[in-house]
């Protein structure tokens, strides 16, 4: 299957020598050519692009502070005459950072680059996370997700419960969601996130896990029965 990339960058010549450079990479299909960022983020939301070959120094809005701003962001390769900005674009986690002018070798290895990562990403994609590593106690713990019956926001803290312990982890419940199935935990109130597979039962408006029962709040109590109904 071909990698969808975009070349955004708003000087002819660049765009030129890119667009020869892409079409020269069997593995690369162009979608598109846009001048800027703010183009660029509007065919990002409506297509699903692999790969941006992404011009630092635009009008308007930067390369960096582009793909900062988008809440799903492609695979980006930054090219630009200015190497100044080299260590900024590797904390923003750019695949790779070309120098204008862009020799075809370089470029040819950056594209392997992404490749690789597309690669990657598309195996752990086919075999899901069945865990979630956090830190208490000075100590990093592996949580299997069956292992895991709730979390409870505590302030700037998130109590994990699980079936043979508790932990009190630094963040917040906003923070952790992210990172685990969504279809296997959901928020029933503001302050709790419940394994849909560990409840045991409902009885009015608390629900029972393990030996803890805990309350839903009318704010998620409609979506929650709604979930329940479906397993």
């Amino acid at each position: 299957m071909a990698v969808k990339c975009l070349i955004v960058d708003d000087e002819p010549l660049a765009q030129d020598v890119l667009k020869d450079y892409v079409e020269s990479c069997p593995e690369l299909e162009l979608v598109m050519i846009c001048n800027d960022a703010l183009e660029a983020g509007d065919i990002v939301r409506k297509e699903n692009i692999d790969l941006l070959f992404l011009d630092i120094n635009m009008p308007r809005l930067t390369g960096i502070n582009f793909v900062k701003s988008l809440s799903h962001t492609p695979l980006f390769i930054l090219i630009t005459a200015y190497p100044e900005f080299a260590i900024e674009g590797f904390e923003v986690e750019a695949v790779d950072y070309l120098l204008k002018p862009v020799p075809f070798e370089r470029f040819r290895k950056a594209v392997n680059r992404a490749l690789e990562r597309l690669e990657n990403r598309q195996i752990s994609e086919q075999t899901p996370i069945q865990h979630i590593l956090v830190k208490a106690d000075k100590k990093n713990y592996r949580i299997e997700f069956n292992n895991l019956l709730f979390l409870e926001a505590m302030g700037d803290y998130v109590r994990f419960y699980m079936e043979d312990k508790k932990l009190m982890v630094h963040g917040t419940l906003k923070e952790i969601v992210q990172k685990l199935p969504e279809k296997q935990f959901i928020r029933i109130h503001k302050s709790f996130i419940v394994n849909i597979s560990k409840v045991n039962y409902i009885e009015g408006n608390m629900v029972k896990l393990g030996n803890e029962k805990i309350p839903v709040s009318l704010t998620y109590r409609e979506e929650f029965f709604k979930i329940m109904n479906n397993k």
